[in-house]
């Protein structure tokens, strides 16, 4: 009876092979202003808004996952994809050979997210209210939403917004940073990715980088504060022809152009500096840059 010894051995395949990606189909109430956290370690992750008041998650779930819950309360809950293995900061000391889960978020219009996702691309649409906040490892970050507060941190990935956000705080390694309508706050800072940002009139607006090339667009509000920081990264920045403000401009060794003022060289060394006032001087502009070339332009 040999064939008896391969019994256990063929149900545990079985079993095996039923569990490794498992559909998903959860549902849970929630307010219209719930928060919701999702974790996702490997895979990806879409949320999309809806006009019910109900969280439903649907996808696949990966090999060598837990069995996935929505957890919490209709105003607060969590979606955690977690290994059977060890598990450490979002799992990710977890066991590598778990396999990708897929999770399509459906969500309230107006709820807030609170998303964390290590080699997994995320992509966000249809949020109208909510704050969003964002970390990611390795996948590019996508966001179309109208939202009052959008924190967002990416390593290796890039980070797109769409739609518009009053207040912003985009971070990235490597990745590329794009946000074409961004609202009184900005707070940008990339090492080696590029920066295309625009919106405004700014109250306040703090940009660093390292290497990465940077183009802003926008005005600046009354009294607001323009600050940019430039190592060796080309810099270009186009403001309204109504501008008032009062601007500091300077390149240590690279070629430094302006619409507004006059620019002198250095007495001393390569370097370029611009000491102008536009307009009123309501607002304070400063931008530096050591070794890209900076040009501030004005918008037709």
């Amino acid at each position: 009876m040999k064939t008896a010894r391969f019994i256990p051995l063929l149900l545990s395949l079985s079993i095996g092979q039923a569990l490794a990606d498992t559909p998903i189909n959860l549902s849970h109430e929630a307010l219209p202003n719930a928060r919701v956290s999702i974790s996702n370690i490997k895979g990806e992750v879409t949320v999309s808004a809806w006009d019910r008041n109900q969280v439903q998650v649907t996808g696949r779930l990966g090999d060598g996952a837990k069995p996935l819950a929505i957890e919490g309360s209709n105003g607060s809950m969590t979606i955690k994809v977690e290994s059977q293995g060890k598990s450490g900061w979002l799992n990710f000391g977890s066991d590598t050979s778990m396999g990708a889960t897929t999770l399509d978020v459906r969500v309230p219009r107006g709820a807030s997210l609170d998303i964390d996702v290590v080699s997994a691309p995320m992509n966000i649409d249809g949020i109208d209210g909510g704050t969003i906040k964002v970390n990611a490892v390795s996948g590019k970050a996508r966001i179309n939403a109208r939202s009052p507060n959008i924190d967002a941190n990416a390593v290796s990935g890039s980070i797109e917004l769409a739609g518009s956000a009053e207040k912003v705080s985009l971070q990235t390694v490597s990745g590329d940073i794009l946000a074409p309508n961004v609202g009184a706050e900005a707070d940008l800072q990339t090492v080696s990715g590029r920066i295309r940002v625009s919106g405004g009139p700014w109250h306040k607006l703090n940009l660093s980088t390292v290497s990465g090339d940077v183009q802003l667009g926008g005005g600046l509000a009354s009294n607001g504060t323009f600050d940019v920081d430039s190592m060796s990264g080309d810099v270009q920045v186009q403001v309204p022809s109504n501008l008032s403000a009062i601007i500091k401009a300077s390149t240590f060794s690279g070629d430094l152009r302006s619409d507004f003022g006059a620019v002198k060289k250095g007495d001393h060394g390569p370097g370029s500096e611009l000491r102008t006032t536009a307009g009123s001087g309501a607002g304070k502009m400063n931008i530096e840059t050591f070794s890209g070339d900076l040009r501030i332009r004005r918008q037709d």
